[in-house]
């Protein structure tokens, strides 16, 4: 006689991702338990992360976010599902929950086995103003009517996104289709907290050519209501004006009702599971956004928000839960992927930031290649850093930012990472190649055999940091570029020996000194690095990542105007005044890497007769501004510039033999440069005036700050720096930055700064720091005295990041050069 076992009884809290992959999964392992799923919301198994889309009318029927109704989902799978109904208390010791409805009443539920899987609450910091209409989170369905309804029922023209993370960034790009002015504010000095700070400035540069304002290192303080909107104050005392705030700082694990009922939380302040995802109760269960479990590659336990990681506990566990604990969950590396309009940007395990504050030892490798043969039209920019092990070369993570094939690349990474695999093996794996899809080299392969090389010394790294932070005068900084490409924009201090020139040209290379090497991507340097090395030469550096990565990771992050959001403006391809019967010539150098698509440009340039207009189209994200130089050099009419979906469009026009003649003669002139010594208002004032005009005609210009100078190029917020008492009295001393420059007469106890101010300003005369920033952009030099920083206390931290330091060395070799030297 066939023996009555009692029905088991199964309790579920939280119907998205994880609570409703679990109860299905459940079902289909008996059809004999009892399966009770609790939903304080209204809906179940919606999509999260398509909640921006909607808002922004990319999916235009909300139906489309929901993957089941509860009564289909209930029926299919033979669920009770009870939605507004919200589990407030656990009794562990009875088995039971106790449930609240919709409609106020309580009622008690026995289990034989529970889980848990309540998600994540949106962090909501206790400021002045965050309940004022019109300022709102995003995390479920119902934000996303109100944000909605909000839309539909007012004139939104700006819009303000507090937090640069995945979904704030995916919520801007909505928010400028739906046709707001977006500005991003972060509190930390890049956007997408998981990527390097080098990977993260490629997504700087494309949020601003889609218009979308950038307040990076601002912290809000309040929210107030204004006439017809909102304001947002900063902590530095500047406002921004808006009419919608969208909170996108962050999530915490919803851990209350698993600690009222004495579950163990953890350090990360998740809720701790073991390795079956049980709790510290056998009989209750959790998974999803509120658990904290060991990170694979640290063992340190982390919180990681992700839908992915969710569906794979959930489908576990209910194994675990029905079956015993036969199931055990490896962990998740963080893999994520977002849209930033025309970008995608991935990311997988350990960027080099958190390895250095774990203090684990890393080499990182950063490529720039094309997501498919660049003989295949279409061909788009894709960037990539791996870091890796110093020992064995251990995958720790990757990171991507480009347009096509980001998706299929960064799960190639995660999988090698969870499976412990090196840099080595990357090279091994087996791609599919067609032309329309990759390479015979494919990226991840690429990246391989760079790490590989750094692993086996074959190539010794030079990071952006390094290079950053150098002193000229102690390396000798060769630029492995044609003469042609440095003309067109190089690194300070450095000397141009092209690549296949370089054999002959060994003698002019000092031996006394380290060699540091750099060209457009990084592999012209690292093939200079072999043969340099072969020739005797012992310490050769390559900067990993060539110029580009250079460029963007120390390109300025000025801070936005905020008197008016309607300043900014998307670049246009109008012709810019050129005859409108003007013959137009197309010329495609999309997948062509540097210096590709600017010796393109003058071949073409040169078939065309004066006034004719040349149409380029390139994949190289530099091309727009290395074109705008070589129109600068050789009298050509740089006309406009676009960006659209990867590909960067630039129209020139063909000057006359005359303007040539002329744009040559000026760049062949030479420099001027200027050493400032006073650390006075109008005498600083003197010096960055005369530099734009020296600029503006087209020759070399270098500013020399030494002693009391180097208080015109000090940053308004510095980081902390130790310093010794004789530096602190210095610091105490001397002016923080440039609004605290005295003035050389009139002074007045500091009235006198302030009244020149106000007359600038009343007559329109730009300000001290807007013509410091004029001066970086046209491209001036500024060299910090190194000796002066040494006397004075001043560490290099505290300058502007554009800033080189030297010595007199630097300054003697500038001033042979020059035509013109002034001293103030």
């Amino acid at each position: 006689m066939k023996e009555n076992t009692q029905r088991k009884r199964y309790l579920i809290v939280g119907g998205v991702a994880g609570g409703a992959t679990a109860a299905a999964r459940l079902r289909r392992l008996t059809e004999e338990a009892e399966i009770i799923l609790f939903e304080k919301g209204e809906y179940i198994s919606y999509a999260n992360c398509g909640l921006p889309y909607y808002i922004g009318g990319v999916i235009e029927e909300r139906d489309r976010l929901f993957v089941q109704t509860p009564e289909a989902f209930g029926k299919r799978f033979a669920l009770d599902v009870r939605t507004q109904s919200e589990v407030t208390a656990i009794a562990p010791a009875s088995k039971q929950v106790t449930v609240r409805t919709a409609d106020g009443q309580v009622y008690t539920e026995a289990y034989d086995k529970l889980l848990l899987s309540p998600g994540a609450a949106p962090v909501r910091p206790p400021l002045p103003g965050i309940d004022l209409e019109g300022v709102f989170t995003l995390r479920n369905v119902q934000d996303t009517d109100r944000i909605k309804a909000y839309l539909s029922e007012h004139q939104v023209r700006r819009a303000v996104i507090v937090g640069g993370g995945f979904i704030g960034l995916e919520m801007a790009e909505n928010l400028v289709h739906a046709g707001a002015e977006v500005s991003v504010i972060e509190m930390a000095p890049q956007v997408m907290a998981p990527m390097d700070y080098s990977m993260a400035s490629f997504v700087h540069e494309h949020l601003r050519e889609q218009g979308v304002k950038l307040f990076l290192e601002q912290a809000v303080q309040s929210f107030e209501e204004r006439e017809g909107g909102l304001a947002v104050r900063f902590q530095s005392g500047s406002t921004l004006e808006t009419d919608l705030v969208i909170l996108s700082i962050g999530v915490r694990p919803e851990t209350r009702l698993a600690e009222a009922a004495g579950l163990r939380i953890g350090e990360a302040r998740g809720i701790e599971v073991n390795e079956y995802l049980q709790t510290s109760d056998p009989d209750i269960y959790a998974v999803g956004d509120a658990i904290e479990f060991p990170h694979p590659l640290t063992g340190k336990p982390w919180l990681n928000y992700l839908a992915g990681p969710a569906n794979r506990q959930a489908r576990l566990v209910a194994d675990n839960i029905h079956l015993g604990n036969r199931e055990r969950y490896e962990g998740s590396i963080g893999t994520a992927i977002a849209k930033v309009f025309d970008l995608t940007v991935a990311t997988t395990g350990l960027p080099a930031k958190r390895l250095r504050q774990l203090e684990i030892p890393y080499l990182s490798a950063t490529i720039h290649t094309a997501s498919h043969a660049g003989y295949y039209p279409g061909a788009r920019q894709m960037d990539i850093k791996v870091t890796f092990s110093p020992e064995d070369g251990k995958l720790y993570g990757a990171q991507i930012v480009g347009y096509e094939g980001v998706d299929t690349r960064i799960d190639q990474y995660a999988l090698a990472i969870k499976r412990g695999a090196t840099v080595g093996e990357l090279t091994e794996l087996e791609h599919a190649y067609a032309p329309p899809f990759s390479s015979a080299k494919d990226p991840v392969a690429i990246s391989g055999y760079v790490a590989s090389n750094i692993l086996s010394g074959k190539m010794l790294p030079l990071y952006w940091r390094e290079l950053r932070d150098a002193r000229l005068d102690e390396i000798t900084l060769i630029d492995v570029r044609t003469e042609y490409e440095a003309r067109l924009g190089s690194l300070p201090g450095a000397v141009n020996i092209p690549l296949d020139d370089l054999r002959e040209r060994l003698g002019e290379i000092p031996s006394d000194k380290p060699v540091w090497l750099f060209c457009g991507v990084g592999l012209r340097g690292y093939l200079a690095s072999n043969i340099l090395r072969s020739n005797g030469f012992s310490e050769v550096r390559n900067l990993i990542g060539g110029i580009k990565t250079y460029r963007a990771a120390t390109a300025p992050n000025p801070l936005p105007d905020t008197s008016s959001a309607s300043s900014v403006k998307k670049p246009s391809l109008e012709q810019a005044s050129s005859p409108a019967s003007a013959s137009v010539h197309q010329l495609n150098a999309c997948g062509l890497q540097c210096p590709g698509p600017i010796v393109q440009l003058k071949q073409a340039m040169e078939a065309l007769t004066p006034g004719e207009i040349l149409e380029v189209q390139a994949t190289d994200a530099g091309f727009p501004r290395d074109a705008e130089a070589w129109c600068h050099s050789t009298g050509h009419r740089f006309l406009s510039q676009e960006a659209k979906g990867g590909v960067y469009t630039a129209r020139i026009e063909k000057a006359s033999p005359c303007a040539i003649a002329t744009a040559q003669t000026q760049d062949g002139a030479h420099g001027k440069t200027f050493i400032l010594f006073s650390e006075d208002l109008d005498k600083a004032l003197a010096t960055f005036i005369l530099a734009n005009g020296a600029a503006a005609t087209g020759t070399k210009v270098s500013i020399f700050f030494t002693f009391w100078g180097l208080g015109a190029i000090k940053k308004a917020q510095k980081p902390p720096v130790k310093k010794d008492f004789l530096a602190r009295l210095f610091a105490w001393m001397l002016p923080s930055d440039t609004r605290q420059l005295p003035l050389s007469k009139m002074n007045f106890l500091g009235i006198g700064p302030r009244l020149m101010r106000y007359l600038m300003r009343s007559k329109g005369v730009d300000s001290l720091e807007t013509l410091r920033q004029q001066a970086l952009d046209q491209g001036v030099e500024f060299i910090a005295c190194q000796m002066s920083m040494d006397v004075l206390g001043i560490d290099r931290s505290e300058l502007l990041d554009e800033v080189t330091v030297g010595g007199v060395a630097s300054y003697m070799e500038r001033a042979e050069r020059s035509r013109v030297n002034l001293f103030i």
